[in-house]
């Protein structure tokens, strides 16, 4: 019995050493390191064309319908900077139908060379002028090229 006795009080005794020895194996000591740095954005350039100033509509035609000679007609549509980068537009007019409308039929816009914010919109106003002279054409096409460009 007191050889039991001995061992169960070994027993305690290291049980409570294993106790002892565990909650001290428990402290713990945090260091934290702040970190900053960026990421280099690719420049984007995009452009979307819509009917309406809330740019919802997107549009990829404009119908001038039945114009007079010596006439001017203009039509609204709105450009969106759809990138992230300030861009400036242009604008051209290309493959002509018949041809020998580019002679008679002269488009224009008020857009400037201003520089349009990323995400920004602004409206642009087609105008589209029938020389007094023109003569041999009764229907035509032609296509616009809005072009943007990043900004400087």
């Amino acid at each position: 019995m007191a050889m039991r006795r001995a061992t169960m009080g070994m027993v305690l005794a290291l049980a409570v050493m294993a106790i002892v020895a565990s909650g001290m194996g428990a402290l713990v000591a945090t260091q934290t390191i702040s970190n900053t740095g960026s990421i280099t954005v690719t420049p984007s350039v995009q452009l979307g064309v819509y009917s309406d100033s809330g740019c919802t509509v997107a549009i990829s035609s404009v119908s001038w319908g039945t114009l007079n000679p010596g006439t001017t007609s203009t039509a609204p549509i709105y450009v969106k900077n759809q990138g992230n980068v300030a861009v400036t537009l242009s604008m051209s007019v290309n493959s002509w139908n018949p041809s020998s409308a580019s002679s008679y039929l002269t488009l224009t816009w008020n857009i400037g060379s201003s520089p349009l914010a990323a995400g920004a919109s602004v409206e642009a106003v087609l105008s589209l002028t029938v020389s007094s002279s023109i003569t041999g054409i009764t229907t035509f096409s032609f296509n616009i090229n809005i072009t943007a460009t990043q900004s400087t």
